[in-house]
């Protein structure tokens, strides 16, 4: 059975915690078993995620990779020439399409052992699912509160 990971960070977050991130994405994999990754694929934690785990496939290749798509992909899809496998989940087709980006984060926390984000603002998406994966009791590290408590 698989060990999933996944994401939830601001669409703003800076090229700074890269470094941050990718450590403790091959922690996740080195020390906890991790070896499914969930991205959204919106924003630029997402993709730096997505970059980071690109990366991280030629040392650990028996990692997977998967966007998770909030809306049913069209023909002229922006995912086409993603080599990223992709995820839509059951019954999200039914969901109004202003509530889908909620239903596929709470999906995504579902099927998820542990959350690495970074949030720091309380609103927002991201900010719902980190709230919800907590609440969920899922393993959390926000990089947002280890890199405040690590600059004290």
């Amino acid at each position: 059975m698989a060990t999933v990971c996944s994401f939830f960070g601001h669409r703003d977050v800076g090229e700074q915690i890269r470094p941050a991130l990718a450590a403790e994405i091959e922690q996740h994999i080195a020390e906890h078993g991790v070896d499914t990754f969930y991205v959204g694929g919106y924003g630029h934690f997402d993709g730096m995620a997505a970059g980071i785990l690109r990366e991280l496939q030629k040392k650990y290749s028996h990692i997977a990779v998967f966007k998770i798509l909030a809306y049913i992909p069209t023909g002229n899809t922006e995912h086409a020439d993603d080599p990223t496998h992709t995820i839509f989940p059951d019954g999200l087709e039914f969901v109004p399409r202003r509530f889908a980006i909620t239903h596929r984060n709470r999906w995504i926390v579902e099927a998820s052992e542990y959350v690495i984000a970074c949030v720091t603002f309380r609103y927002g998406g991201a900010y719902e699912a980190l709230k919800y994966a907590k609440h969920k009791r899922k393993t959390v590290v926000n990089l947002a509160e280890l890199n405040k408590h690590g600059g004290e």
